[in-house]
């Protein structure tokens, strides 16, 4: 059997886990083995707060929309109910957005959602349109 020399094989993968893990402190920056554990420890944390990334962002949305919905007497639950009846394309993102940046174009929306009226005349609703 052939002999193997793979020094610059193995010095290259130990360098990239090493930049890899070049914030971390003491010897996880430093020796090999635990930058290895470090960094498939990070890898692993980053794929869970991917997930958990999402879900504080919705609850930030929904917490922003029912403070702004509560200042026009209408609560979180009761403001999507109603979106939901007008088919509305507004998701949670953008109202919430709407709610702190333009409170006018916001309390519009709330306007035209509790209003009884069955044919709403805006870009923001799907729907059959009257024309």
């Amino acid at each position: 059997m052939t002999r193997v020399k793979r020094g610059y094989v193995a010095k290259r993968r130990r360098n990239n886990i090493l930049k890899f893990t070049a914030g971390s402190r003491r010897a996880h920056s430093r020796l090999i083995r635990p930058a290895i554990q470090q960094r498939i420890k990070a890898l692993a944390c980053s794929h869970r707060d991917r997930g958990k990334r999402k879900r504080n962002f919705r609850k930030l949305w929904i917490i922003r929309m029912n403070a702004a919905s509560r200042q026009h007497d209408l609560n979180y639950s009761q403001l999507i109910h109603q979106l939901y009846k007008e088919k509305a394309l507004l998701n949670r993102k953008i109202l919430a957005q709407l709610a702190i940046l333009d409170d006018t174009i916001f309390s519009f929306i709330l306007s035209q959602v509790s209003k009884d009226n069955d044919t709403i005349q805006l870009p923001l609703f799907a729907g059959p349109s009257s024309q």
